[in-house]
C-alpha cells in the first residue's frame, strides 16, 4: 500500500499515457468510424525533387498520399520502411490509381549527404515509379519544422551517426490535411494493403 501511495504520481502518469496511446491508435487506424478526423493541417513546402524540379504541396493537391520523413544512409527503418512503401505502390498501380488518385511523398532531412543522385539510387532500389513517388530534399531546418509542425514528426541529430527520428507514416487527403498517422513499426497493423485500402477510400471521399 505504501508503495502504491509513493508512486502514484508515476502510475498516474502511466496510465494517461496509454490512454493516449489507445486514443492515437483508434483514431489513427480509424476503429469505430467510416470516417476518418481530420487531425491537423499540412503547412506548405517547396523542395526538389530527383528530376531537379522544385515541387510544391500543391503539385500533389488532389490526391490522397502518404508522406514519409527519411535519410539514404539510415541503418535500420528507413529502408524497411521503404519497402513496405514499395509494396503499397505495386498494389496502387495494379488497380491503376497510383499517380493518379494515389501518391507518396518520401523527404530527406539530410541535405548534405542526400543528393539528387544518391537518393535516386537510394529510390532505384525500392522500384520507385516517379509517376507517383516524390523523393525530396532541401534546407534541413525548414524540412523538421515541416515534419515536427505537420506530421508530429521529431527528427534530433545533425548527421548520419547520430540521427534519431520518430518512424511515422502521415496519411493526408486531397485537401492537404492530414487524416491518419501511423506507426510503421506496427507490421500487424501498419502493413502494404492497410495503407493502400486507406489511401483508395481517401481519394473516394
Amino acid at each position: 500500500m505504501q508503495t502504491l501511495k509513493r508512486y502514484k504520481w508515476t502510475w498516474l502518469l502511466l496510465l494517461t499515457a496509454l490512454c493516449m496511446a489507445a486514443y492515437l491508435a483508434v483514431h489513427s487506424l480509424g476503429l469505430g468510424k467510416s470516417r476518418l478526423p481530420v487531425i491537423g493541417e499540412v503547412q506548405d513546402f517547396s523542395l526538389e525533387n530527383v528530376d531537379g524540379k522544385q515541387i510544391t504541396l500543391a503539385d500533389t493537391q488532389g490526391k490522397a498520399r502518404l508522406v514519409y520523413f527519411f535519410f539514404t544512409e539510415c541503418p535500420d527503418v528507413c529502408p524497411i520502411t521503404t519497402y513496405m512503401l514499395s509494396e503499397t505502390q505495386d498494389l496502387l498501380v495494379k488497380d491503376g490509381s497510383f499517380g493518379k488518385d494515389t501518391a507518396f511523398v518520401s523527404i530527406s532531412f539530410d541535405p548534405e549527404k542526400d543528393t539528387r543522385e544518391a537518393i535516386r539510387t537510394f529510390a532505384d532500389n525500392f522500384h520507385a515509379d516517379y509517376d507517383g513517388w516524390y523523393f525530396l530534399r532541401g534546407d534541413q531546418e525548414q524540412i523538421r519544422k515541416l515534419a515536427a509542425d505537420s506530421f508530429k514528426v521529431l527528427i534530433y541529430g545533425d548527421n548520419k551517426d547520430n540521427f534519431a527520428h520518430a518512424n511515422l507514416i502521415g496519411l493526408v487527403d486531397r485537401d492537404n490535411q492530414l487524416r491518419g498517422l501511423y506507426d510503421a513499426g506496427d507490421t500487424e497493423n501498419i502493413t502494404p494493403e492497410f495503407l493502400a485500402g486507406a489511401l483508395k477510400r481517401l481519394a473516394r471521399e
